[in-house]
């Protein structure tokens, strides 16, 4: 008998995490399943993804938006080598994680912010999205999936009033200089901004003092990918 489409998905998603060192649950691997699902299925909302990326959201979309916490993770076990990393690297332990604000800008349909509140429920996260339809559609999720560290703001992140941040992400949004200066307003003081891009978009900034980047492969995908980090000192 040949593999469900959804079965392939869940091995190839599940081999990527173990691949990269990272160990989750029954329970928060079945509420990304459950993510994954309201994503593709839900379409009073409007259609949330188009039908060829549907078929991988969670090789191609969860497993992205996963990346900072993989990161974060994989730095927790190598304290040595995150002791040495460049200035703009996140830099974070998990065990310091606890009780840090991320705000997520242009959050669409809740990637990359919904799969990391669900794998980091210690961290406060904020998904600014000023299209109402995906706000609507994001507090359907939240309500749904339990989200208690997630708030989902229906604004442009320049006029949330989100501040003091310690984090601010965005995935896909625009330039890494652009999205970089709509960010930095909102950190906080020694705060993050993390990004994640196609490796093609970034590679200028390859030798950049004040960027830090992490290259990754995502199942089935050829191209490269980099998870772009900057301080704000």
């Amino acid at each position: 008998m040949t593999p469900s489409k959804d079965t392939v998905q869940k091995e190839l998603f599940t081999s990527f995490l173990a691949q990269n060192n990272v160990t989750l649950s029954s329970e928060v691997l079945e509420k990304l399943y459950a993510f994954a699902d309201l994503v593709v299925e839900t379409k009073e909302f409007g259609n949330l993804i188009s039908p060829k990326d549907s078929e991988k959201i969670l090789t191609r979309h969860i497993a992205d938006s996963l990346m900072p916490y993989i990161y974060i993770v994989n730095a927790t076990k190598d304290s040595g080598a995150v002791a040495e990393s460049a200035a703009g690297s996140m830099v974070e332990k998990l065990e310091d994680m606890k009780g840090k604000r991320w705000a997520d800008m242009g959050a669409g349909a809740g990637c990359p912010s919904f799969p990391m509140a669900i794998v980091m429920p210690e961290v406060q996260f904020y998904a600014v999205e000023p299209r109402n339809k995906r706000v609507q559609f994001m507090n359907y999720v939240k309500d749904q999936l339990h989200l208690d560290n997630m708030t989902v703001v229906g604004k442009r992140f320049e006029t949330s009033g989100l501040a003091y941040l310690d984090f601010v992400s965005c995935r896909a949004l625009s330039t890494f200089e652009n999205d970089w200066e709509r960010a930095q307003p909102g950190l906080a003081r020694g705060g993050k901004f993390v990004t994640l891009k196609s490796y093609n978009n970034i590679v200028h900034l390859e030798n950049d003092p004040q960027v830090h980047i992490y290259k990754y492969a995502l199942p089935q995908e050829e191209q490269e990918y980099a998870l772009v980090t900057r301080g704000n000192e």
